[in-house]
C-alpha cells in the first residue's frame, strides 16, 4: 500500500479521548515519543527500517521449523519409531502450541512491549530447533518442537500488533510484506531440507537442526530494536494511539464501507467510537468468532499440507526431493500473492469472493491428489498453494475488523488463540484415517469437507463489520 500523505497526516487533528471525528491520533500519545509510521527525524527512518528489516527475518524463521518436517517425515518417523497417528500428533502440535502459547502473547506484550517479547520468541525457536535434533525419543523431540513453536506462537500473534503499532498507515503493505516473507521462509525450508540433509551426511537431525542457525541470526535485528525506549512501551500506553485513516489504505477502506464515496474527515460513522477499547468483549462479537474458526479452518489445511503433502506425493511415487520442491512450490505461491492479497482485501467492502476463490482452488487440489497425485503433481501443487493465501487473507481481516489498535490486539489473540486450538484435529485424523483405511481417500474427503466449512466461515467473517459495534 502507498503510504500516508504528509499533507493528510499533518491534518490529522486531535481530539477528547473517546470521541472520534475522523482520522486522528489519540491526544494521550506521549510527545516525546515518535509518531510510528512517521519519518521525520534520521533516527526514527532507521528504526523503522530496522524494524521493517526485524519484521521480514522473523517472518522467515516462523515456519522452517514445521515445513522442513514435511519432506523428512517418513525418516524422523523411521528414526523415532512413530507410527502414523503419532506423526498425526507431531502434525498437530503446532496448532496446540499456537493456541497455548499465542494466548499469552498480549500479556506479555502489555508488560514488557511487543518487541522485547519477539526477542524472547525468536531465542525459543533457535534453541528449540538447536534441542530437537538431539532427542532419543519421541517425548524429547516433541519438547524440542514444542519449545520452538512457543516461540513462533507469541510472534505469530504479535505480527498484526508490531505492524499497527510501527505502520499504522501502511498496514496492508506491511501485512502483505511479512507475509511475503513467511511464505518464502516456509517454501525455502521446504525445497532445501532434503537436498541440505545430504550434503550434511544424509542424517534427518543435521538437516533439521541447521534452521537453528537462521534462527539465531534474527535475534540480532530484535535486540537491537528492543534497546530503543519506544519499542520496549508496554501495550497499554501503545494501545491508546489512535489509528490514522487519511491514508490511502484508510480512505480505501472508508470508501468500501460507505458505498464508493470517502467519507469527510469530520463525519463519525454511527455514535462517537472511541479510540481505545478497554471494556471490549471480544467472545460476544459474532464476527470475531467468524473470523476465529475462519482462521482455525484454514490453519488446519496448512498444517495438513505442510505436514502431509510430501507423504501424499511420496506414496504416489515421487522422490522424496522431488516430493519437498512440490511442497516448495506449494509454500512459495504465497510468496507474491501474500504482498497482493492483503492490498486487494483492504479496498473491498466484503472479502467474502476472496475467501470463495481460495477455497475452490483447495477443493481443485484435493480431486486432483485422489484421481492423479504423481501424473498431475505440478498442478495440484500449484492450485493448494494459491488455496494457502487464506492465511494472509485472515491477517488482514483481522486489521480491518477493528477501529482501534487495543482491538486489533485482542482480536489477533482471540482469533489465532481459538483458531489454533480448533485446528488441532484435522492433522491428528489425517494421520488417523490414513492409518486406519491404507490410503489417502478418506482423508481427502475430510480436507475437502474442512474446505467447504472454511468457505462457509469465511464469508462470514468477511463482511463489513467492526467488533466494536457488537456484531
Amino acid at each position: 500500500m502507498a503510504s500516508a500523505d504528509d499533507d493528510s497526516r499533518n491534518s490529522a487533528t486531535t481530539t477528547e479521548p473517546g470521541t472520534r471525528t475522523g482520522p486522528t491520533r489519540s491526544a494521550r500519545t506521549p510527545a516525546a515519543r515518535p509518531e510510528p509510521g512517521t519519518a521525520t527525524p534520521a533516527v526514527s527512518r532507521r528504526l523503522l527500517a530496522l524494524v521493517a528489516a526485524g519484521l521480514v527475518i522473523a517472518a522467515l524463521n516462523l515456519r522452517p521449523a514445521i515445513s522442513g518436517l514435511g519432506p523428512l517425515l517418513e525418516e524422523v518417523r523411521r528414526g523415532l519409531h512413530m507410527n502414523g497417528t503419532v506423526a498425526g500428533l507431531l502434525t498437530s502440535v503446532p496448532p496446540l502450541c499456537f493456541a497455548v502459547f499465542g494466548g499469552l502473547a498480549p500479556r506479555l506484550a502489555r508488560r514488557r512491549g511487543p518487541a522485547p517479547v519477539v526477542l524472547a520468541g525468536m531465542a525459543a525457536i533457535a534453541l528449540g530447533l538447536a534441542l530437537r535434533p538431539l532427542a532419543g525419543g519421541t517425548g524429547t523431540f516433541l519438547a524440542g518442537t514444542a519449545l520452538a513453536l512457543a516461540g513462533i506462537a507469541v510472534s505469530n500473534v504479535l505480527m498484526p500488533v508490531i505492524v499497527k503499532h510501527w505502520f499504522p498507515d501502511r498496514v496492508g503493505s506491511m501485512t502483505g510484506l511479512y507475509s511475503m516473507a513467511l511464505a518464502l521462509g516456509t517454501a525455502g525450508a521446504a525445497a532445501v531440507t532434503v537436498p541440505l540433509t545430504d550434503a550434511l551426511g544424509g542424517g534427518w537431525r543435521a538437516g533439521l537442526g541447521a534452521w537453528a542457525v537462521p534462527a539465531a541470526v534474527a535475534l540480532l535485528p530484535w535486540a537491537a530494536i528492543s534497546r530503543d525506549r519506544s519499542a520496549r512501551t508496554p501495550e497499554p500506553h501503545a494501545a491508546e494511539e489512535a489509528v490514522p485513516a487519511r491514508t490511502a489504505e484508510g480512505e480505501t477502506a472508508g470508501q468500501a464501507r460507505h458505498g464508493g464515496r470517502t467519507e469527510p474527515a469530520g463525519a463519525a460513522r454511527g455514535p462517537a467510537a472511541p479510540e481505545t477499547a478497554p471494556g471490549l468483549r471480544i467472545a460476544a462479537s459474532p464476527t470475531a468468532w467468524a473470523l476465529a474458526v475462519f482462521f482455525g479452518l484454514q490453519a488446519s489445511a496448512a498444517y495438513i499440507t505442510m505436514g502431509w503433502l510430501p507423504q501424499i506425493f511420496r506414496d504416489a511415487g515421487v522422490s522424496a526431493s522431488a516430493a519437498g520442491v512440490l511442497l516448495a512450490v506449494t509454500m512459495g505461491m504465497g510468496v507474491p500473492l501474500s504482498f497482493v492479497l492483503p492490498k486487494l482485501a483492504a479496498r473491498m467492502r466484503h472479502q467474502g469472493p476472496l475467501v470463495v476463490a481460495l477455497g475452490l482452488c483447495g477443493l481443485v487440489g484435493y480431486a486432483g491428489l485422489w484421481l492423479a497425485p504423481a501424473a498431475g503433481a505440478w498442478a495440484w501443487a500449484l492450485v493448494l498453494g494459491v488455496s494457502n493465501c487464506a492465511f494472509p487473507l485472515a491477517l488482514t481481516m483481522i486489521g480491518m475488523r477493528s477501529r482501534s489498535h487495543s482491538g486489533v490486539v485482542k482480536l489477533s489473540a482471540f482469533a489465532q488463540s481459538t483458531g489454533y486450538l480448533l485446528s488441532i484435529p484435522g492433522p491428528l485424523l489425517v494421520g488417523s484415517l490414513h492409518d486406519v483405511t491404507g490410503g489417502w481417500h478418506a482423508p481427502l474427503l475430510l480436507m475437502a469437507g474442512l474446505m467447504l466449512a472454511q468457505m462457509a466461515t469465511g464469508l462470514l467473517a468477511g463482511r463489513d463489520r467492526v467488533i466494536e459495534e457488537g456484531r
